[in-house]
Formats: C-alpha cells, sequence, structure tokens
C-alpha cells in the first residue's frame, strides 16, 4: 500500500486520521496562507489544502499526502483566531444563538501517479442563547484563542451549542474522513481492505 503522509501538525487532525487505522507520517506544510483577492471561502480552502499537500510532494515522491484547510463563516465574514479572552469572549456573544459555518477542504495528493482529489464539506453549528457567565466560564477553562469560532469542538465546546448540522461531524474537528475514505478506495488505500488484510495474515486459532 502506498504510504500515507498528512500535511499539518494539528493532534485533532492526527487522531482523527488514526481512526482509519492506516499506518502514516505527518509533516508541518510552510505554505503562504493569504486570501486571494475576491478568493470565495470554498476557494480559499481548496487552494489551501492542495497546496499544503503540494509543498511536501518533493520530500515525499511516492506517496499519498494528505491536505487539509477550514475556515469559519459568520454573517459572510471570515472569522479569524481570537487570540485574546477578551476577543474569544466577544466573538462567543455575538453567536448566541446564532448560526456558525465550518467550510472545509481537503486534498489528497499521489505523488506516485501524479494526480489529486480537491473537494471541500461544510458543517453548520447552532449555538444556543449562552449568558455571559457561560461564556466568560467556558474561555477561562478552555482557552480557545487559537480557534477559529472561539471553541474547541473536541472539548467543552459541545456545552455550547442546541445542534449540529451537516454530513460528517469530523470536518467540523478538521478533516473529512468520509471523503477521505471515498478517496482513499480509488488510490488503492481502502482501510477495510487492510483490516481484512491484517486479520487473514493474524492469528485464527483463538
Amino acid at each position: 500500500m502506498t504510504p500515507l503522509v498528512l500535511a499539518s501538525s494539528s493532534p485533532w487532525r492526527r487522531e482523527l486520521l488514526e481512526r482509519l487505522g492506516l499506518p502514516f507520517s505527518w509533516a508541518s506544510p510552510d505554505i503562504d496562507e493569504t486570501r486571494g483577492t475576491d478568493e470565495t471561502p470554498t476557494s480559499l480552502v481548496q487552494r489551501l489544502s492542495l497546496t499544503k499537500a503540494e509543498a511536501l510532494a518533493d520530500a515525499y515522491s511516492r506517496h499519498l499526502i494528505i491536505g487539509s484547510d477550514q475556515v469559519a463563516l459568520f454573517d459572510d465574514q471570515i472569522l479569524g483566531k481570537p487570540h485574546t479572552q477578551e476577543r474569544a469572549c466577544a466573538q462567543l456573544r455575538a453567536f448566541s444563538g446564532q448560526r456558525v459555518r465550518f467550510v472545509t477542504g481537503l486534498a489528497l495528493l499521489d505523488t506516485a501517479e501524479h494526480r489529486h482529489w480537491v473537494g471541500y464539506q461544510h458543517y453548520d453549528v447552532v449555538f444556543r442563547r449562552l449568558t455571559d457567565t457561560e461564556i466568560s466560564t467556558y474561555v477561562a477553562r478552555e482557552q480557545p484563542l487559537q480557534c477559529a469560532g472561539s471553541f474547541r469542538m473536541e472539548g467543552l465546546g459541545i456545552t455550547l451549542f442546541e445542534r449540529l448540522e451537516g454530513g460528517d461531524p469530523n470536518s467540523l474537528i478538521g478533516l473529512p474522513l468520509i471523503l477521505l475514505c471515498r478517496w482513499l478506495r480509488e488510490a488503492g488505500a481502502d482501510p477495510l481492505a487492510a483490516s481484512a488484510t491484517d486479520v487473514a495474515n493474524g492469528d485464527q486459532g483463538n
């Protein structure tokens, strides 16, 4: 099977990819993530996802490289990371009772066969009505200062929501696994095929 590489230093994306049971390595790509003039959010995340994967192509010339990028949208504006507790609280106050959309780009680059797949998924978060005390307590406890949207889905962020809407909840964390699995099957790296091989080669006496 062609070896996998995740073009990301995110521990959350690594944790998601580990769920597929496929061995992989990871490396952090060094790219310019500046948004182009008049570039739409969907175009932005797809371009950056592929650019991240391509940034590792020379070092991993016979691999499947996975790239991903995500933006959060509120009132048709791309949200930045809050960086401070004050800005995080301000974001969450604005989100109270509102909908925030996350757009996650995904790319799979096959450097051995010189082909690639690129796409995106969106996932909506509907916030419940939040009190100032709940907001300040959440920000103080979780410190989501480097998270677009000012929350961590992996932790206490789930306490902020009324409901979640979308096709793949993994895309909210940063890696659309359903779409990725489809492309991995097309690239000859089916996670279930690998598991079947492991079972067939394992101890069948138990």
